[in-house]
Formats: C-alpha cells, sequence, structure tokens
C-alpha cells in the first residue's frame, strides 16, 4: 500500500465537523462513481442529525442518504476500524482532528476546505442553492482528485 498510497487510495474517509451534510454528501458521490474501486466512508468529529437539505440535494442527482446515520470518529473506530489510507478534511475541526489521528495511523490527509451550508439564510430554494454548491463543488474535487486514481485496479 505505501509507495503509491496517496495516488491510488482504497480506501477513503472524509471527515468533518459533524457527519450530517457534508462528509455524508462526499462519501456518497464517490462511492457513486467508484462502486468498487474504492471504499468511501465518512465521520465527523462531532456527532450532528443529518440534514434533510443535504437530503433533498443528494435526490436531486439520484443519491439516498436518507438512511445514512452520523457518527463520530470513535463510533467508526468501534463500528468497523480506521483502516482508510487517505483521510479528506471538509472542516478546520476535522482537519485537526485528522492531523492528530495519523499520528498512530498510517494515513495521508488532504484538506478541502469546504463551506459549511447550514449557516445560509433566506427561503426554501435559497438555502437549497448553498447545499447544491457545496454538492457541485464536492463532485468537482472527487472528480479531479480520483478521476485517473481509480482506474487499474478493478
Amino acid at each position: 500500500m505505501a509507495g503509491g498510497r496517496a495516488g491510488k487510495p482504497q480506501a477513503v474517509l472524509f471527515l468533518c465537523a459533524m457527519n450530517a451534510i457534508r462528509s455524508p454528501m462526499a462519501a456518497s458521490l464517490l462511492r457513486h462513481m467508484f462502486p468498487r474501486a474504492i471504499y468511501a466512508g465518512s465521520a465527523g468529529v462531532r456527532k450532528g442529525e443529518l440534514d434533510p437539505f443535504a437530503v433533498a440535494v443528494m435526490e436531486e442527482v439520484g443519491q439516498d442518504i436518507s438512511r445514512h446515520r452520523p457518527m463520530t470518529v470513535a463510533e467508526l473506530d468501534e463500528w468497523e476500524g480506521l483502516n482508510f489510507d487517505l483521510i479528506i478534511t471538509l472542516s478546520p475541526e476535522a482537519h485537526h482532528k485528522a492531523l492528530d489521528m495519523v499520528r498512530t495511523m498510517a494515513a495521508e490527509v488532504e484538506y478541502w476546505p469546504v463551506p459549511d451550508p447550514s449557516s445560509a439564510e433566506g427561503n426554501r430554494e435559497q438555502r437549497l442553492d448553498a447545499y447544491r454548491a457545496v454538492r457541485d463543488m464536492l463532485l468537482k474535487r472527487i472528480r479531479q482528485r480520483f478521476q485517473g486514481a481509480a482506474t487499474g485496479n478493478e
């Protein structure tokens, strides 16, 4: 696994503050793009509640995250272990946590600063637009990062 680990990860953890919006969206997008090539998980530093706007904007692109149950890194570790070779952090708090985690695990860390759309104001459509922007930003970053990396190992 060493050597090309950063280029061709086999297991990716998306980490954000509460595992309620950004990280479940990112994990779903990666799973959908590369269902057999890369394992994708998600967790939060703290536990949140799944955001219904996140569910709605993912449904718009044909992905159902309604059954996602937010969990912390500690819960994920208990549930399935932390066997990831790449941790992508989506918030400053998550990035600090990941840097602490990799002191005891062999994983690369990448920081993708992604705004928290839950702070958007306005009517329902304006708030949904903020979530769509985050979804589309994640989709673009995932394509850029993994398009070439996922080929050849299936």
